[in-house]
């Protein structure tokens, strides 16, 4: 019987060799996080040769040609979360994109002819490490009819389900991505600029919901992903962390022992995510074989279950609008997709069903400069509920915290009235009772 190592090295293969596997009419997969860089330029490079590829791009990063203009008739895109990368493809409409889940050929619908995903050099035992970014990796492996995997010695190495055996792999492209830090997981690769005057008083509406001993989740945002960072946390104790991602902050409040898990009701002690990102190389390093951090299968981490198990579980994610009844949207400006529901919904129903748990909706008050108000009295025509009005429970804005759950259409409206913008309140005033009084 073979070893690993020789099994390995009978699947060792150049980008150039993987890419050639490829045929024309094939679905193409990338796994989501960081991207099998050297063979996705690979398949790129064979754009005459190829026709109807199906290439499906969980979360777009490295620009291998396809989101471009003239290249429809070589590779169809679909993607599921809309980053700059595709998104001039997007607004254009020269791609598809799949609410599902993020990765929606894990869990139903046909699996890709080609998965291509990243991994780290194999341990002494012959196991990989997906790094900092886990997702349904494992799933979509053996889902998948062939799969290749970029091996990259920098990635670092986990706790939790993130591994991957020599044996469930087909082929191997070694490859060092130099994009990012190594390890680096979905967020990593996201510049962290100065934040706008209103999130700091957004970021302090916040914290005074947030209580020694609760468990966040915080979701990936412009309003979400600063707040750490802005103070968040600050003075308090004993915080547990169940999440998808980690946005910057969170890795220093772990070693720092803010966030210890300490009261947390599943899992005890970790940090609960199916990604890391927002960090340094230090911090990657000091990741790298922690068992505090502990990463888990998406479709296990956002299961509702699971999320309301933990006990005072605060989830927080980020909104484009709302209407006087709490009606919530995350993703369209009436039909314009401007991002996806990622976890909310589940964060949302597992927070409310959680023990002490609450579910806070963060929106700035207005939008264009100051001239538009994000709460208004109905959605517009065509603009996705991402949060049914039923589920809505708090909503911050910078001007304070309104407190829907067990209220009527009337006092939802009054509570949402008090955080707007001032300039737009006496015209929603009007609207609402137009439109909701007898």
């Amino acid at each position: 019987m073979a070893s690993w190592q020789e099994e390995y090295q009978s699947k060792l293969i150049s980008a150039e060799e993987a890419a050639k596997l490829v045929k024309s009419g094939d679905h193409v997969a990338f796994t989501a996080g960081r991207e099998a860089h050297a063979v996705g330029l690979a398949i790129a490079a064979r754009k005459e040769e190829l026709k109807d590829v199906k290439v499906s791009a969980p979360s777009p990063g490295y620009d291998f040609g396809w989101y471009d203009r003239g290249w429809e008739d070589s590779f169809a895109v679909t993607i599921s979360w809309p980053t700059a990368t595709a998104q001039d493809m997007l607004d254009e409409r020269r791609c598809d994109v799949n609410l599902t889940t993020i990765i929606p050929f894990a869990t139903e619908g046909e699996p890709p002819d080609v998965l291509l995903t990243e991994i780290s050099t194999p341990d002494e035992r012959g196991f990989c490490s997906f790094g900092a970014s886990l997702w349904t990796k494992r799933q979509e492996i053996k889902q998948a009819k062939l799969t290749i995997a970029e091996v990259n010695k920098n990635l670092i190495r986990t706790y939790g389900d993130n591994y991957v055996y020599v044996s469930d792999i087909d082929y191997f492209v070694e490859h060092i991505s130099a994009r990012g830090a190594p390890g680096t997981g979905s967020l990593g690769g996201r510049a962290i600029k100065e934040p706008e005057p209103y999130l700091k008083q957004i970021t302090k509406n916040v914290a005074s919901l947030i209580k020694d001993g609760d468990t966040l989740q915080i979701g990936v945002g412009r309003t979400t992903e600063p707040m750490v960072r802005l103070g968040l946390l600050d003075g308090k104790h004993d915080l547990g962390f169940h999440s998808e991602a980690t946005p910057p902050g969170v890795i220093s409040l772990v070693r720092e022992g803010v966030i210890n898990g300490k009261y947390k009701t599943l899992y005890p002690g970790k940090v609960v995510v199916t990604s890391i990102g927002g960090g340094t190389r230090e911090d990657m390093a000091w990741i790298n074989n922690n068992p505090l951090f502990y990463l888990v299968d998406l479709l296990y981490l956002e299961d509702v279950r699971v999320i309301a198990a933990n006990d005072n579980m605060v989830s927080i994610n980020n909104a484009l609008g709302i209407d006087v009844t709490g009606q919530i949207t995350a993703e369209t400006l009436g039909t314009r997709l401007v991002s996806v529901a990622g976890g909310q919904i589940p964060f949302a129903f597992g927070a409310l069903m959680s023990k002490g748990g609450r579910s806070i909706t963060v929106l700035p008050a207005t939008a264009r400069g100051g001239t538009v108000s994000r709460i208004v009295p109905s959605l517009p025509q065509g603009s996705a509920v991402t949060i049914m009005r039923n589920l809505a429970d708090r909503v911050v804005t910078e001007y304070g915290v309104a407190n829907l759950r067990g209220k009527t259409v009337r006092q939802r409206a009054e509570e949402l009235i008090s955080i707007a913008h001032p300039d737009f309140r006496a015209e929603l005033k009007k609207e609402a009772q137009r439109l909701y009084w007898p």
